[in-house]
């Protein structure tokens, strides 16, 4: 996650099962090179915002020359971008990291779950399994391998990784300032609390935010998996993804 008064991003690397990437350094390696990137594309608040995207993409890129970047396993991220411009909220969205505004006239929510329509039956073997099983493991290991086929393909889903025309398949759009009365960034290890887990309302998770901060919303998360260490009620791909959140008001 990075930002600026003006600025919201938040990252989610994605899993590698424990294959191969091509890359030496590493999925963490590449999220905070990408943040940091990202936040000095976009210094300038007219520029758009998958503009900067792409030109991010583009610089990290070439941080690891010696890498193989062509591998469809190369490290990779979902994005997630909220940008306060004038009277305006700038927003891009690139996987299932979602950005959810509080309105008048509710809750709207932004999200991109082309990934959710790719190998359905090898998804659903996967949730078969509990988690910490070697069952799960390897339906998770052939899953991740059967995903980078498609991955950054016209027949898969899109994500940041080392092309920077993924850029140009962002959801983005522009929301005046006046129609929000807040938004939270978040990856989808926050988002299931609603989404998946179904334990808790937008309503009550800006609640949370605005009594607690994030830190609360991510403690509520946790909580609620560790009724479920092993997925039998919520099967997933691990027990507790990784948890970002940027909360804004206004």
């Amino acid at each position: 996650m990075a930002g600026t008064s003006t600025l919201a991003v938040v990252l989610d690397g994605l899993s590698t099962a424990g294959l191969t990437t091509g890359c030496r350094h590493g999925v963490p390696w590449y999220v905070a090179h990408l943040g940091s990137q990202l936040i000095a594309a976009l210094t300038d608040p007219n520029r758009p915002l998958v503009n900067g995207l792409a030109d991010a993409l583009e610089r990290v890129a070439k941080m690891h020359p010696e890498c193989d970047l062509n591998n469809p396993g190369t490290p990779s991220a979902t994005v997630a971008i909220l940008r306060h411009r004038h009277d305006a909220l700038d927003h891009l969205v690139l996987a299932d990291s979602p950005i959810i505004f509080n309105s008048p006239r509710g809750y709207s929510v932004i999200t991109d779950l082309r990934v959710d329509d790719v190998l359905p039956e090898m998804k659903a073997e996967v949730e078969r399994h509990e988690t910490h099983t070697e069952g799960h493991r390897e339906a998770l290991r052939r899953f991740v391998l059967a995903q980078r086929q498609v991955r950054n393909t016209p027949d898969g889903y899109w994500v940041a990784a080392a092309r920077p025309d993924a850029a140009e398949h962002s959801l983005t759009g522009a929301t005046p300032l006046r129609e929000v009365h807040a938004a939270a960034v978040m990856s989808d290890g926050a988002s299931r609390l609603v989404t998946e887990y179904e334990m808790a309302t937008w309503p009550e998770v800006f609640a949370t935010l605005r009594t607690g901060g994030p830190r609360e919303l991510i403690d509520t998360v946790r909580k609620v998996e560790a009724t479920d260490p092993t997925g039998r009620r919520w099967p997933r791909y691990k027990s507790g993804d990784d948890a970002a959140v940027a909360f804004c008001q206004w």
